[in-house]
């Protein structure tokens, strides 16, 4: 009997690959969930779905629809802060594991709308936690970021590394996520795993990010902020590495650690079946390199203007993915060129009508 997946977020740029991934595999039953909100064009999630064979245009809240295209694969549009309905849908359905990608994203838009991120990052992921206890899931992994090392200087960023001052309140509330997951690790004996993603790219990309945004501006002919006046380095992750070690982890939860000791306390394991992962590229690179790839690829100038920095921003992150790598046996490997050459690629099909 296949094991049976929930997948939240699905319809987002994680989810869909995460979602196209374990297809791939075959030895899941997957059910995956999104609210469809509107933080950015719909229109692009409802591709998505439809790549999965998910009629998205004819959608019913709280209702299960089967796939078109895969015998093992439905969808449902719900919101994880719905209480009601996901304790019940986790009851009925009976899940072996959960992956939660489903959360208000964005690091500046958090700053305008703080209450976003409270009703799915915080409400969201508790009835998440709440639907794993009461249904003895295997193991719960769940998306958090590299933002909540906030003020810390030291690089190459290491789990190993306390992660206490966050500078948006998108990245406390990820930091509320692993709190909130060891908790329930310790009261509860719940595996869980904390993904810290670093810089995310690829194909079917969210549009609000910062390569996108640039593809844009250079097809467009816009300007594109730069902000620290180009000084800014990013571990930037391709999307098929992320959902290769999202894979690899489901199948691995968090054991008891027998070493771990509150007189000295690390905050990569626990005494609990708890941990936390970087998932990055461990290879930074300058932003302003990265614009070049870019114009390289479309074959177009950028029109550049440099300010400070913004609110809520740091000028670099660099992965330290030992922990990962000794844990999975994988090390994400895909070039920035060879990453944006592919996101290009797509792009160009996407939305450049020759």
């Amino acid at each position: 009997m296949k094991s049976k997946i929930l997948v939240t977020g699905a319809a987002g740029f994680i989810g869909f690959h995460l979602v196209s991934k374990l297809l791939s595999v075959g030895k899941y039953e997957i059910i995956g969930l999104d609210n469809l909100n509107a933080y950015y064009d719909v229109n692009l999630k409802f591709r998505r779905l439809e790549e999965h064979g998910i009629d998205a245009k004819h959608l019913n809240e709280n209702k299960i629809i089967a796939s078109l295209k895969f015998d093992n694969y439905k969808f449902i549009k719900s919101d994880i802060a719905n209480n009601e309905f996901i304790v019940n849908l986790f009851i009925d359905e009976k899940f072996d594991y959960v992956i939660n990608l489903a959360a208000q994203a964005g690091v500046r838009y958090s700053i305008e709308n703080p209450r976003a991120y409270t009703h799915s990052n915080i409400d969201g992921f508790l009835n998440i936690l709440e639907g794993c206890r009461i249904s003895n899931v295997k193991h719960l992994l769940f998306a958090s970021t590299s933002s909540v090392y906030g003020l810390n200087s030291k690089l190459p960023f290491s789990e190993k590394h306390p992660a206490q001052h966050p500078i948006s309140l998108y990245s406390a509330t990820k930091k509320a996520n692993e709190l909130m997951a060891h908790t329930y690790s310790h009261l509860f004996k719940l595996p869980t795993t904390g993904m810290r993603f670093f810089t995310v790219y690829g194909p079917w990309g969210r549009p609000d990010m910062a390569l996108f945004l640039l593809a844009d501006a250079i097809v467009e002919g816009k300007i594109f902020r730069v902000f620290n006046n180009g000084e800014m380095t990013r571990d930037f992750t391709y999307v098929d590495d992320i959902v290769e070690a999202v894979s690899r982890l489901i199948p691995k939860p968090p054991q008891y650690d027998e070493d771990w000791t509150g007189i000295e306390p690390t905050g990569e394991s626990s005494s609990a079946p708890f941990k936390v992962f970087n998932i990055g590229n461990g290879e930074p690179v300058q932003l302003m390199d990265c614009i070049k790839v870019m114009e390289e690829c479309l074959g177009l100038k950028s029109n550049l203007v440099f300010t400070e920095m913004q609110a809520g921003d740091v000028p670099a992150t660099t992965a330290d993915i030992s922990l990962l790598e000794d844990y999975i046996d994988f090390r994400p490997k895909t070039k920035v060129k060879e990453g944006v050459e592919k996101f290009i690629e797509w792009y160009k099909s996407f939305f450049i009508v020759d």
